[in-house]
């Protein structure tokens, strides 16, 4: 890809909320964007859309009913959520909806390791989904980020149905 380093980094559990997260916000619903790699952003879209993506970073548009996906309002760019190749988790519409991308394991799986495994935390989930054990969020996740977030809240979820 133009010699364009696709090295990645390792899932981290203990990452913390991006500074430029909640900055931009989408062209298209004024929400504010989560901040993106431009790494993840390579990996995402769709092979016949690569030339358009530019060397910038880009924001993660993170309202459920927007159409865009990935935007930078400096350079006038966006992407649907139909230019990415893999259905993004929050949004309405999403199927599957990953809860790990890396191990390919859905909010379902979770939510089923919760109800019909009797798992009660995030270590016993993890033993019984699989999740994160292939880390490579930065490529996988359209996020970029670990999704030891997004699995937490699926649990807690969960644990409130069974109450």
């Amino acid at each position: 890809m133009n010699g364009i380093n696709l090295n990645v980094i390792p899932c981290e559990t203990n990452l913390k909320t991006d500074i430029k997260d909640n900055g931009s916000p989408c062209p298209v619903c004024n929400v504010p964007g989560s901040f993106v790699k431009n790494i993840t952003v390579r990996h995402m879209i769709c092979d016949d859309l690569l030339e358009n993506i530019g060397d910038f970073d880009y924001y993660l548009c993170m309202n459920e009913d927007c159409k865009i996906s990935y935007y930078n309002n400096d350079f006038r760019v966006k992407f649907e959520k139909s230019d990415v190749k893999v259905p993004i988790w929050f949004k309405k519409g999403a199927n599957p909806k990953y809860a790990c991308y890396c191990s390919k394991v859905t909010e379902e799986q979770v939510i089923n390791a919760v109800i019909s495994g009797k798992a009660t935390n995030m270590k016993e989930v993890l033993e019984i989904t699989g999740a994160m054990t292939n880390p490579n969020c930065q490529i996988n996740n359209p996020s970029g980020k670990c999704c030891h977030h997004t699995i937490q809240g699926i649990i807690d979820k969960a644990l409130n149905i069974t109450k």
